[in-house]
């Protein structure tokens, strides 16, 4: 995890009892560099030397710093694909999204002036360990991952599909558009293919789905990605969300004052945001 106040967040690693202790003897952040050297061999690290350090009270902030790529997959989950009206996809559909949109999970998610059509959209987040390129097998792929975060790949719906081609990238690159966290969970100790994920809208629920559903998994898709571009360490590639957000026509897009709840079940951990209107920060 990384705990502070925007900017000046500080690592901490939580042990089996649920112990936080602080990472700052190891390293300075939770980056690239860091995730390279350590992801696969956190086993060796001796939490015992590392100071004790609470985060009750304090600000969650994202579990990794600032990304260099954010990788976003679309349709993802056959169901979603339907409620869009396409069918599920032959090939990833693949979008960017800023780096700077990654913010804490209980940060506040900025409506952007005058838009109307903001969405939820809970996801599975992979993050890169090491630098992936051409890999020929998902056996090969699932060894660069370092571990599995909670995404909220919050959309801006006009923007996305009237404002940006097919590229859907301007929809998805407003500030604050993808709360992260609470914590990164080693993929070593994790099963991606059977995580829960859940969303709620004002304490109603919007979507209840699983991982198993995912159309291409976390480790095909960093393989297929990898013939493509190079994925760095620190890197992120949010995988898609499950059927229940507003585009479907059954719910309403989000407005001022709205709070969105994210659930990754157990392993993944929970986040909240309470949407703000752009003009209330003027």
């Amino acid at each position: 995890m990384r705990i502070g106040t925007t900017g000046n967040e500080i690592p901490v690693i939580i042990d089996d009892e649920g112990k936080a202790h602080d990472l700052r003897p190891v390293t300075a952040d939770i980056d690239g560099a860091f995730l390279e050297t350590w992801a696969h061999r956190l086993d060796d690290l001796d939490l015992t030397g590392l100071p004790p350090v609470s985060v009750e009270g304090k600000r969650i902030g994202a579990p990794i710093a600032r990304p260099g790529a954010v990788i976003g997959v679309g349709l993802n989950y056959a169901a979603h694909a339907a409620e869009s009206g396409l069918p599920a996809p032959e090939r990833p559909i693949i979008f960017f999204k800023h780096p700077n949109t990654v913010v804490g999970p209980n940060d506040d998610v900025v409506i952007p002036p005058g838009a109307q059509r903001v969405d939820w959209e809970v996801e599975l987040g992979v993050v890169i360990g090491q630098r992936a390129s051409y890999l020929e097998s998902d056996t090969a792929a699932a060894a660069c991952v370092a571990g599995y975060v909670l995404s909220n790949d919050v959309s801006e719906r006009e923007y996305q599909l009237e404002h940006s081609g097919p590229q859907w990238s301007l929809g998805k690159s407003c500030p604050t558009f993808n709360p992260l966290g609470p914590w990164l969970v080693p993929a070593a100790s994790t099963d991606a293919g059977s995580i829960e994920l859940a969303s709620w809208v004002n304490d109603e629920p919007r979507q209840k789905s699983s991982t198993q559903d995912m159309v291409f998994g976390a480790a095909e898709l960093v393989r297929r990605l990898s013939q493509y571009m190079v994925l760095e360490p620190g890197d992120l590639i949010t995988t898609g969300t499950p059927a229940g957000v507003a585009l479907s026509g059954r719910y309403p897009y989000l407005k001022n004052g709205d709070v969105m709840r994210m659930s990754g079940g157990q392993v993944l951990g929970e986040q909240r945001q309470r949407l703000v209107d752009a003009s209330v920060l003027v």
